[in-house]
């Protein structure tokens, strides 16, 4: 059974905002290195991972890994962070065919875009970030910690 342990609410009225609600998640999130990102297609997933990134001085350039699945970035200190993106797999073998499982046990945080399309192979603890489009420009920001 999956426990909802901390939950917090972020809202983001526009585009200028993205640093300040970067700060906030990456509060939240304290040692949490499994972050899943869900939301409707186009609710701004992909741009809150690049605002995300700048925050966490990535010095790599920041994209969807849309068709490769997997991107790796290296912040300004030598950290490794990894960008998944699931939208595209037909099922759970081709995350596992990437080795997925390897990089969420690998201490590294990983950053993972249509969680839901893996659901068996998530880890047991992670930081739930569901966005939610309110209007054109605004998104409310549900974040919730999980541990089984």
């Amino acid at each position: 059974m999956v426990a909802e342990t901390i939950h917090k609410e972020v809202v983001c009225k526009e585009l200028n905002d993205l640093v300040r609600v970067s700060k906030e998640i990456i509060e939240f999130a304290g040692e949490e290195k499994i972050w899943l990102f869900e939301g409707q297609m186009g609710a701004g997933k992909t741009t809150l991972i690049k605002a995300l990134c700048q925050e966490l001085a990535v010095i790599d350039h920041v994209t969807s890994p849309s068709y490769s699945l997997i991107n790796e970035y290296l912040t300004k200190d030598q950290r490794t962070i990894y960008h998944f993106d699931f939208y595209r797999i037909k099922d759970q073998s081709e995350a596992v065919d990437i080795g997925c499982e390897e990089y969420f046990y690998s201490e590294n945080l990983c950053l993972i875009e249509w969680p839901s399309l893996i659901p068996d192979l998530l880890p047991d603890k992670y930081l739930m970030i569901n966005i939610d489009i309110a209007s054109p420009t605004q998104r409310n920001i549900q974040l919730s910690r999980y541990e089984n």
